[in-house]
């Protein structure tokens, strides 16, 4: 169901405190990471009891957000990037935003 405010991909230190951030200022956040353990953990972990969802694929992710879709980017410059730009696009619409962060 598509009820978050923003989708965040990339489970490193800076994605999981911006993740965690937001959610502390009222903000619904759906999460992704290519490692499916790290979203397993921090779900479990850290974001334990929060208003985080953890997605387990692209797909998952764009589903879980309200339109139109706001996802950030907070992966290792460069092909990276481009690689999940790349795996996005085909599930966003026009409107929909990427934020690389």
């Amino acid at each position: 169901m598509a009820e978050y405010d923003i989708g965040l991909i990339g489970l490193a230190v800076m994605g999981e405190n911006l993740i965690l951030n937001m959610e502390r200022n009222g903000f619904k956040v759906a999460c992704y990471n290519r490692t499916t353990s790290k979203v397993e953990d921090f779900i479990s972990g850290r974001a334990k009891s929060k208003n985080i969802k953890g997605c387990y694929s692209i797909a998952e992710l764009a589903a879980s957000l309200k339109r139109p879709r706001k996802v950030m980017l907070m992966v290792k410059a460069g092909a990276a990037v481009d690689e999940f730009i790349e795996k996005i696009l085909p599930v966003l619409e026009p409107g929909d935003i990427i934020i690389d962060g």
